[in-house]
């Protein structure tokens, strides 16, 4: 006879009271009932607060505020009517000063919990536009029977629905103050419930949706959106499958977007589904940074590792002697080469190779490089490390989207590799989320 499932627990529904004692790596606060640790959204340390549980399990739970008691001094009115259903911002409870504090305080505690290592001096904070700075989002698309609506933007907190709101102020103005038109467009089309979501690709001057579809729209519903495209001064692009079915509507042109980095008098071409950092002001400070802290010559010989499309590859190309960039993803590599001769530089070499696997065999990798970018993603560059000593660098700078993985990385550098730690610091990349966008300095002298 099969066994019954034992049914989850309800959940209690009675207000407990709570003193907020810390925050977690993603901005919940933390605090304590009968020995469990409960992470509760939009608390802040110090405050006193009645929550509800949302989820309870073994080890923890989970809750959200209902009432505060005590308000901490950090705390402002979020900026944003939908903030307390919308789950694409946690921090806008937040006083602007107050997230980086709290983002440095956090890398500080990770780089001395994770990697064991002191961070001896902090960089200033990078910092830019607090709303209206996203330029790139994939965006989920649902039409609600009920409702006779069709939704777009993000997620609900702790949930997989679709929440419902009409603009988004984190969002650059041109997609964020057109999410109910948008919708309505969509909601004209005959296959609006074969819409799932929408690439959002904004670039200096070009603003493109590239709107995934399941079934293909009939001639009436491109004519629907052709009349939209032009009336808001978007480029509408259809995706019927992976990032290369990507294409423009049927008689238009094809929008490619860019971006500048005036500095270097450097322009990138990209695509919408390609990899960009979603807030150009943070990410031309960062570029500076980094050519500030290599101070590159002509004698430099460069390796720029998870390069993407060539961000920092090329802005060190009009510094350095040579610069090799290296990224897993071919189709990035190819526009990274497009992006060299489109801006005539000629001192660089890309390579596409998967850097969490054996790279011995790799041309490129038995080279000595005096100088190493490294520019990962969330997993953090810990399999490419042990690569260091055939390198043989004598600075090595980290930009990282995810500081416990950076601390890990931090450690290795020091303890195993005998790097010193100059300085790190933290670059508000996501204002208004918990999200911490970092950098670091490591040199050693020459083996």
């Amino acid at each position: 006879m099969a066994r019954r499932r034992s049914r989850t627990p309800k959940l209690p529904d009675t207000p407990v009271t709570v003193s907020i004692e810390s925050l977690t790596h993603d901005g919940r606060g933390v605090a304590h009932v009968d020995g469990k640790v409960i992470f509760i959204d939009e608390a802040l340390p110090g405050e006193t607060v009645e929550f509800i549980y949302t989820e309870s399990r073994k080890d923890y739970a989970e809750g959200k505020v209902v009432k505060l008691l005590s308000r901490a001094e950090d705390r402002v009115d979020a900026g944003c009517a939908h903030y307390e259903t919308c789950g694409g911002c946690s921090f806008q409870h937040v006083e602007s000063s107050a997230q980086i504090r709290i983002k440095q305080g956090l890398l500080v505690e990770q780089f001395k919990r994770i990697g064991k290592v002191e961070i001896p001096e902090l960089w200033e904070p990078l910092q830019g536009p607090h709303w209206g700075y996203r330029r790139k989002a994939r965006m989920g698309v649902k039409y609600v029977a009920k409702k006779n609506r069709v939704l777009v933007g993000f997620r609900e907190k702790r949930h997989p629905y679709l929440a419902e709101i009409d603009s988004c102020i984190v969002m650059h103005p041109w997609v964020g103050t057109r999410l109910m038109a948008l919708g309505e467009m969509i909601g004209s089309l005959s296959i609006r419930e074969k819409i799932p979501q929408i690439e959002v690709a904004i670039g200096d001057e070009q603003c493109v949706l590239a709107i995934r579809v399941l079934e293909p729209p009939t001639p009436d519903d491109i004519e629907k959106m052709r009349v939209f495209a032009h009336a808001h001064a978007v480029s509408l692009c259809l995706q019927s499958k992976g990032p290369d079915t990507i294409t423009p509507l049927p008689g238009e042109p094809e929008a490619i977007p860019t971006y500048r980095l005036p500095d270097q008098s450097i322009e990138f071409k990209f695509r919408p589904a390609m990899f960009t950092q979603v807030n150009y002001d943070i990410n031309r400070q960062m570029v500076n940074r980094v050519l500030e802290t290599l101070d590159l010559n002509a004698n430099d010989n460069v390796l720029d590792l998870f390069c993407g499309l060539g961000n920092f590859t090329l802005p060190m190309a009009t510094q350095a002697g040579s610069v090799v960039g290296i990224e897993g993803d071919q189709p990035l590599v190819n526009h990274a080469k497009e992006n060299a001769l489109h801006n005539n530089i000629h001192n660089v070499e890309f390579y596409a190779a998967d850097l969490s696997k054996d790279i011995s065999d790799q041309p490129w990798a038995n080279r000595k490089y005096n100088k190493i970018l490294l520019d990962p993603s969330r997993a953090g560059a810990s399999e490419v490390l042990p690569y260091i000593k055939t390198w043989q660098p004598e600075q090595i700078v980290y930009v990282s989207c995810n500081p416990s993985t950076l601390a890990r990385d931090a450690g290795i550098l020091v303890n195993e590799l005998g790097y010193k730690l100059v300085k790190a610091g933290v670059m508000d990349m996501f204002p208004q989320t918990a999200h911490v966008e970092s950098i670091a300095l490591f040199t050693r002298d020459l083996f």
